[in-house]
């Protein structure tokens, strides 16, 4: 049992806690509030003078599938020889090893969603995983959490060299949309096989990773930067009735409107570094504050290792400083990324019955570049001390 007492404690629930307290049992919050008690025997860790926070949510990035410090020898995060490949998982290439779990804990995240990159049409299912452990296996939040698709530029220009489709925008809306049909007709087919005892379709293990996003188990989480790449993934999820996530949605302020009457979540990022190519040139830290007072559902990401996962607080703060709440900023990589990846019932808030996933911070790390990180716990456990 864990007691952190005297802290500004940020619930991401309610009201802040002004040398508030937060009680941990057997990896969950027992207790948040005022003047807690807890057994002799407890150990107790005075927050006074410090911010006490839910651990950060990251809700797209790669990490454990680009290790650091590698070269092909650690890309496991595209797969480019098929431009649909459903049945790749992301907790297959997972290192948990990586340096970059240890380095992400130190910055506050304690939580990853996690998987392919958007070289493909679609590239495999992500998966939600805790930041620290030695097997992949027993850091699994949910699995799997969405199946990644991906717009725009990076498919075509991945294909069009190997002179195979997609080389143009239609062709890769196109295998999409082939995909979602077969599908669909596989699930009717089985489907009525069960029913009258005929035989089923032969076994496509493409098509059987395709169904949970049918039936709506799991969302495409949809690669799209250009506005029009943005629509085009909304048009087709609205044609076969499947949720869907905007992903990177860099040209989201120039369509905030559009996208707040959809009432999809928009995860926004990377946005920070070089424009390093064309469906980028509107990238912005603005871009999250317009968004959210347009009234778009958001979470800021780094898109890890385009920026490394500690940075994850320091890409709020910018987007602060942008014009941007900083209560929404908090929102944005805590309860909101929790929320919008269906993890929201275990991490993103400090409440009761909640995983103890909880950073105490020297300062305020949106808004001071010299705060640290100086206890981080995960799942009860003191995984890091400064």
């Amino acid at each position: 049992m864990i007691l952190i007492k005297n802290g500004h404690v940020k619930t991401m629930a309610g009201p802040d806690l002004l040398g508030g307290d937060v009680l941990i049992d057997e990896g969950k919050i027992k207790a948040v509030g005022m003047g807690l008690e807890a057994p002799e025997g407890t150990q107790v860790i005075d927050a006074a003078g410090r911010l006490v926070v839910p651990g950060f949510v990251d809700a797209h990035c790669h990490i454990g599938l680009d290790n650091e410090g590698m070269g092909w020898e650690g890309m496991d995060y595209n797969e480019i020889v098929e431009p649909c490949t459903p049945q790749l998982r992301a907790i297959d290439s997972i290192n948990p090893i990586d340096e970059a779990f240890m380095n992400a804990v130190m910055g506050g995240v304690t939580t990853a969603v996690t998987g392919p990159g958007s070289a493909n049409v679609i590239g495999g299912t992500f998966v939600a995983i805790k930041l620290y452990g030695k097997r992949v296996d027993k850091m699994i939040l949910k699995n799997p959490v969405a199946m990644k698709v991906a717009f725009g530029e990076n498919p075509k220009r991945c294909y069009s060299g190997m002179k195979k489709s997609p080389s143009t925008r239609m062709a890769t809306a196109a295998l999409l949309r082939d995909m979602l049909f077969k599908t669909k007709r596989y699930m009717e087919d089985k489907e009525e096989a069960e029913k009258n005892g005929t035989k089923a379709p032969a076994f496509d293990m493409k098509l059987e990773a395709m169904i949970p996003v049918l039936k709506k188990e799991i969302p495409l989480k949809a690669h799209a930067h250009r506005a029009d790449d943005i629509f085009t993934s909304i048009r087709i999820a609205r044609e076969f009735d499947v949720d869907i996530t905007l992903d990177h949605c860099t040209d989201g302020s120039l369509i905030a409107d559009e996208l707040a009457a959809e009432g999809l979540p928009a995860f926004v990022g990377p946005s920070l570094g070089k424009k390093s190519k064309i469906e980028l040139r509107n990238k912005s830290f603005e871009t999250p504050g317009v968004l959210n007072r347009a009234g778009v559902n958001v979470s800021i990401i780094t898109d890890a290792p385009v920026i490394p996962l500690q940075y994850l607080p320091m890409c709020a703060g910018m987007a602060v400083n942008s014009g941007m709440d900083i209560e929404e900023a908090w929102k944005a990589i805590t309860i909101n990324p929790a929320k919008a990846t269906g993890i929201g019932d275990r991490v993103g808030s400090l409440e009761v019955g909640k995983d103890a996933d909880v950073v105490i911070h020297s300062g305020n790390p949106l808004t001071e570049i010299s705060s640290q990180v100086d206890v981080a716990i995960i799942d009860g456990k003191v995984i890091y001390e400064r």
